[in-house]
């Protein structure tokens, strides 16, 4: 499912760090997005005390004729391999796109839009594990963090669908979203090949009763095995 490699995965910290100031110029922050008919989640997991990396991929089906019933699962995978950078804050992509990428290749259906457990533009260096993926394949990303990497909001209001700008400086990086009534707030970044608008409304259209929207929810049971899908 992915192009030519974009880059080689054997980096110094400090190269990884130069590599993505380059490849973040790169990002394209403006809607470039063909019709959805399929929407991917993906979420990533650690097994044998981290030596592993599990990376999730569930597919969706989507239709904006019942968008109240949610989309509907139709593919999933599991892809397994040998954890290749340690965890260092800032570099999260280079420990888990690996294996998101071998997940993908596994795949038997190419989805339009992909949502992903972790930041996108929301980054220090305006490129986190959304971004990263996408760039890779090409692809619409969504980040939908449970937590804040950088920049400041105001307050969210109370109800599902309340949301307030995600701000470094002046600079839009996402929306802080109130997904749920009574539940902390989500950070949804466009990864690739979206603005922040879009990748808000998208998030939205794919919540159904829970915190997390269907992709990334199944995606983060799917990769925790918590449960059958």
């Amino acid at each position: 499912m992915e192009g030519p490699p974009l880059h080689d995965w054997s980096l110094t910290p400090s190269q990884a760090i130069a590599l993505q100031r380059e490849l973040a110029r790169r990002v394209e922050r403006r809607d470039r997005l063909d019709p959805v008919k399929h929407i991917a989640g993906v979420d990533i997991g650690f097994e044998e005390q981290g030596t592993i990396t599990r990376a999730a991929v569930v597919v969706l089906a989507w239709s904006p004729e019942t968008p109240s019933s949610g989309p509907t699962l139709v593919e999933r995978v599991v892809h397994r391999e040998p954890t290749r950078w340690p965890y260092i804050p800032g570099l999260l992509s280079f420990r888990e796109v690996p294996a998101a990428l071998g997940a993908f290749a596994r795949l038997t259906l190419r989805p339009q839009l992909v949502m992903v457990d972790g930041q996108g533009i929301a980054h220090p260096r305006r490129l986190g594990v959304a971004s990263h993926l996408g760039l890779w394949l090409d692809l619409p990303t969504i980040g939908v963090a449970k937590s804040r990497l950088c920049g400041r909001h105001q307050e969210v209001g109370p109800a599902r669908g309340d949301w307030t700008p995600l701000l470094d400086d002046d600079e839009p990086l996402g929306v802080v979203l109130r997904s749920r009534a009574g539940v902390k707030p989500i950070y949804v970044s466009p990864g690739h090949r979206l603005g922040i608008e879009s990748a808000r409304e998208w998030v939205m259209r794919c919540l159904g009763k829970t915190k997390l929207p269907e992709p990334t929810r199944l995606a983060d049971r799917l990769a925790s095995r918590r449960g059958d899908l």
